[in-house]
């Protein structure tokens, strides 16, 4: 007897851009409007069964129900900070994978902090995402899934997402393509319609990627992990260092400013008695003279088995002083959810030793 044909695999409907649903919804005979009336379903009324979908026809129900779904993320852990305002979600993924999400508060925005990949390829000594190896890319819709979950849970308090940032687990630049598609989506009028300059990507310095961004968008924030300011230093702290060295790295932010108007946004970790010396601000401040930036200072998260701890308070604010005097804008972030383990890659490793 003939072996029966393998059914064909259901579509992530978050891992379509809304030409690649119209076509769809073309391809079955309907009309393409149809593809809008879904599109908002999904994103705007964040909506996942077809059957609530009330606006459609019910033999298009029923195929949406057969051929497609929406890829929600199911949660394995949360953890909140103890003044509520910050929020970690290990969310498991339909492989079984296992990645994190922040949600942030402010008073007056709430900064969803995704991941792009599985684990991270990069290596960085002080990241617990980086010593946990790289698994792979999340798709489109697995990055966009991981702000809707957000969207549905603040829109239940009468608030919503007002700003996303890709620093979460992973490398953005070193998977561009599902990146991009998941800003495209969420910015997409007709759904959730988050302006674009509300994104962030930040990167440890893949320069084609901060090229391509620089051509893709002039509205999308550049975020560059900086954290020394010498190769030699940058080499142990960020390995890719090795690929893309500093002079490399400053020609391509420079190349993004000039093609977008924008300050580029370099994020320094200080590691106490690693990067956090007079020399490395006075350092700091010779390599960024001229360039339109922002430095945030960053105390460094501490992690299990990992040396790196965070400076004193007195030398984090002496390195912040010499850079305002090199007239180097800077501030020191605010330290969120240090008890809940913020730093990306933590949760995920508490999960997987379970």
């Amino acid at each position: 007897m003939a072996d029966k044909p393998m059914p064909a695999e259901r579509i992530d409907l978050l891992d379509l851009s809304r030409e690649e649903l119209t076509r769809l919804v073309a391809d079955w005979g309907e009309p393409r409007f149809r593809a809008t009336q879904i599109w908002r379903w999904v994103y705007h009324s964040l909506k996942a069964d077809p059957e609530e979908m009330v606006n459609l026809p019910h033999t298009l129900r029923e195929r949406l129900a057969q051929e497609t779904y929406v890829g929600r993320l199911r949660v394995v852990d949360t953890i909140t900070s103890e003044d509520g305002l910050t929020e970690k979600v290990a969310f498991a993924t339909r492989d079984g994978q296992v990645i994190e999400t922040v949600l942030m508060r402010y008073t007056n925005r709430n900064t969803v902090c995704v991941s792009s990949q599985i684990g991270c390829a990069i290596g960085c000594p002080f990241c617990a995402t980086g010593q946990q190896g790289f698994v792979r890319n999340l798709t489109a819709g697995e990055i966009s899934a991981q702000v809707l979950y957000y969207a549905q849970k603040l829109a239940e308090r009468g608030a919503h997402v007002t700003n996303v940032v890709m620093m979460g687990m992973g490398e953005p630049l070193l998977n561009f393509d599902a990146v991009w598609k998941a800003i495209r989506n969420l910015n997409d009028g007709e759904g959730l319609a988050l302006g674009i300059r509300r994104f962030t990507i930040s990167t440890v310095g893949i320069v084609p990627g901060i090229e391509r961004l620089a051509q893709e968008s002039s509205e999308v924030g550049l975020a560059v992990s900086l954290h020394a300011p010498d190769d030699a230093l940058r080499n142990q702290l960020v390995p890719i260092n090795r690929h893309y060295p500093l002079e490399q790295l400053l020609k391509a932010c420079r190349f993004y400013v000039e093609r977008t108007g924008r300050r580029v946004t370099f994020e320094y970790a200080l590691v106490n008695g690693v990067n956090d010396s007079d020399e490395c601000a006075a350092k700091t401040v010779e390599l960024l003279r001229g360039l339109l930036c922002h430095v945030n200072l960053i105390p460094v998260n501490p992690v299990p088995g990992c040396p790196y701890e965070p400076p004193p308070r007195a030398r984090i604010l002496r390195f912040q002083e010499i850079l305002v005097k090199g007239k180097v804008q800077t501030t020191v972030r605010l330290r969120r959810g240090v008890e809940i383990e913020a730093g990306c890659g933590q949760l995920r490793g508490r999960v997987l030793a379970q």
